[in-house]
C-alpha cells in the first residue's frame, strides 16, 4: 500500500456572493470558516474543487 499524498490548503477569501457551485466546493473541501487550514487527500475530485476555487485558496507547503 502506497502512502497517500496530502495537500494543505487555506481559505483566504469568503464565499459570500459566489455562485452555488463555488460555495459547495468550499464546503466539500471541509472549510467551516475563513482563514481555516485543512488537509485533504490528493485525489482527482479534490484537485477539481481546488482548481475551481483557486482564487479563494492558498496552497501551503507540506
Amino acid at each position: 500500500m502506497s502512502k497517500e499524498q496530502i495537500i494543505k490548503i487555506k481559505l483566504v477569501k469568503s464565499g459570500i456572493g459566489r455562485i452555488k457551485n463555488h460555495k459547495l466546493c468550499v464546503k466539500g473541501l471541509g472549510f467551516k470558516k475563513l482563514n481555516e487550514t485543512v488537509s485533504v487527500i490528493d485525489t482527482p475530485s479534490n484537485r477539481g474543487m481546488i482548481n475551481k476555487i483557486s482564487d479563494m485558496l492558498e496552497i501551503l507547503e507540506n
